[in-house]
């Protein structure tokens, strides 16, 4: 009944049934808490410097940096929220919420490469003075730090959360380096216009990754056949069943990033023979399309 405890009952999973589980608790949040730490630290440090140095490198790469806090901060919350079990309301679980965290982060950072670009454009056109010294030392550092965070993210590239989190610090990594580059250039030349012009090339580097991560969830949300399966080529392998005479209203997704899942309906010619038949129907999808999750409605042919 809807409101009681007796009510899970209808999610679990018996002999036979998938072995798909609603909820994640298998990723750890440690990796995300620290880089959280981490990004959110520097990203205050940077700043100060960077309007203290007069370097637009510097501002936009911290930032680029609160984006990234951000960004993992809602990365925690989604996996906070994967981890809850599927409910009387969500009967699915929460697993899209990861993919809609990943779509928010990357429009957050379209709108961060485009503050960039606007900045350094007018930069260019007035140029401010830059304390050179002051960028390098700041940016090593940076760049250090965003080391650490990628390292830290990279290890859990099973998350599409991590991966846009990674693709935010990957872009930071690189803001470091063109702050870095900036700094030496005005340190030992003396041109200004070194500084937005590096920073309108890491804004271009950052939208590439960007746009594959808007991309992939966006997919994902939308429900989307998984990039690794071929749609005709799992209802061909079905058909070729002994037994099937053909197959419709089939659809494919993902219940969540990873989770393939599978309904249709089956026309067979014997109806006694359904057992055997759903039977060879799911150990080749989770053989050959690697689909666990499957649900099929016999009717006669």
């Amino acid at each position: 009944m809807s409101g009681t405890p007796d009510s899970t009952h209808l999610h679990a999973h018996l002999d036979g049934d998938a072995h798909y589980q609603h909820q994640s608790g298998k990723r750890s949040l440690t990796t995300l808490t620290l880089a959280l730490a981490l990004t959110l630290g520097f990203a205050g440090v940077e700043a100060i410097s960077g309007f203290l140095s007069g370097s637009l490198a510097l501002v936009s790469d911290a930032g680029h940096m609160l984006t990234d806090a951000a960004s993992l901060a809602l990365a925690l919350f989604a996996q906070h929220m994967t981890r809850r079990p599927p409910s009387e309301r969500y009967s699915f679980g929460y697993g899209r919420a990861e993919a809609l965290a990943a779509f928010v982060n990357g429009l957050a950072m379209l709108a961060v490469v485009a503050w960039i670009i606007i900045e350094a454009a007018q930069r260019l056109m007035a140029p401010h003075p830059v304390q050179g010294a002051a960028v390098m030392a700041v940016a090593l550092i940076g760049l250090l730090i965003n080391v650490a965070v990628a390292w830290i993210l990279s290890r859990d590239q099973d998350s599409m959360n991590a991966r846009a989190a990674l693709v935010h610090v990957l872009g930071d990594l690189l803001g470091s380096v063109a702050a870095l580059a900036a700094g030496a250039i005005i340190y030992f030349t003396g041109w200004m216009q070194a500084d937005p012009l590096l920073s309108v090339l890491v804004a271009l580097l950052i939208l590439k990754s960007t746009f594959a991560i808007l991309r992939e969830s966006y997919h994902h949300l939308m429900e989307g056949v998984p990039e690794q399966l071929d749609y005709v080529a799992v209802g061909a392998d079905i058909e070729m069943i002994n037994g099937v005479a053909s197959v419709h209203d089939l659809h494919v997704w993902a219940m969540s990033p990873g989770q393939p899942a599978l309904i249709g309906h089956v026309r067979i010619c014997d109806m006694a023979a359904w057992p055997r038949i759903l039977e060879e129907i799911r150990a080749m999808l989770l053989a050959t399309h690697g689909i666990d999750h499957v649900t099929l409605q016999p009717e006669p042919a």
